[in-house]
Formats: C-alpha cells, structure tokens, sequence
C-alpha cells in the first residue's frame, strides 16, 4: 500500500510541471494584413508565470499563454526547460507590441528582455510573428490592455 501512495505522490509531482493555466481567452492582434485571433491560456498566478510552457512537447498554431506582469515593467524571461521554440511578443499597458524576440532557443538560460515597460508578455509557436506579419506597433486586443 505505501509503494501505491508512494508512487501517486511522484505521478502528482511529475504532473504538476505540466499542468495548464486555469483560463482560456481570446486576444487579436490587428496587423496590416488582417486580424490574427488567437486562443491564449492566462499566466497571471506566480507558479503559472513561472511555469510558463515549460515541458510542453507542442503548442499549436493560433494557440499560446498570455503572461500578465501587471503593472507594466521591464520583463525578463528565458526558455529552461522549455521544449519548443517560441515567438516573445511584449506587450505594452496600451496594448502595442513593444517587441518581438521570434525563435527563442529551446532549453537556454540566456535571459530575453522586454527591452522596455511591457505589461504582458504573449508566447506563441515559433515563427508565428513572421507568418502572421506580426510586428512592433500592431495592436493587441484583449482585456489585460487599455485598448481604445
């Protein structure tokens, strides 16, 4: 019996890693080609920020997390443990893209910064941005910015 309670305890820890954000939300980025609607899961708890995508095998297209860094500031981030390789769009309080780190490196420590006062951070499937003509500037609808 404490080989069964034993093992349920390590299947817990294992899958704690992998666990998803608790809510699902809709965000659009209006660019020059057109609106670009995604499904985003929220990141807004510390373990969740934290956790980010890390272990995830896949993420698929027009899917991502929505990282709330509320109130705005400089941001850093970096890909441990992070299986895919990833687009960074910083979003600013305003809703405008502040920056895109496109391709992130799986697995690496070095640290990608917001380059600026960013509210929320969006992390998508590598080369989303260059598909979609994604670029600093481009609005991003979503009720975690003051959007007009």
């Amino acid at each position: 019996m404490s080989l069964l309670a034993a093992l349920g305890l390590v299947g817990s820890l294992c899958a704690s890693p992998i666990a998803r954000a608790a809510s699902i939300q809709p965000l659009e980025i209006a660019t020059k080609s057109g609106v670009q609607v995604f499904s985003v899961e929220m990141a807004t708890t510390e373990e969740e920020k934290t956790t980010g995508l890390m272990y995830r095998k896949e993420l698929p297209d027009g899917k991502g997390m929505l990282f709330d860094f509320s109130p705005e500031q400089q941001i850093s981030m970096w890909m441990k443990n992070t299986y895919i390789s990833l687009d960074m769009i910083f979003i600013r309080a305003d809703g405008r893209i502040l920056r895109i780190a496109e391709n992130t490196e799986p697995h690496s420590t070095k640290i990608i910064s917001s380059g600026g006062l960013a509210k929320g951070v969006l992390e998508v499937i590598a080369g989303t941005a260059q598909k979609y003509g994604i670029r600093p500037g481009d609005r991003v609808a979503h009720p975690l910015f003051n959007s007009r």
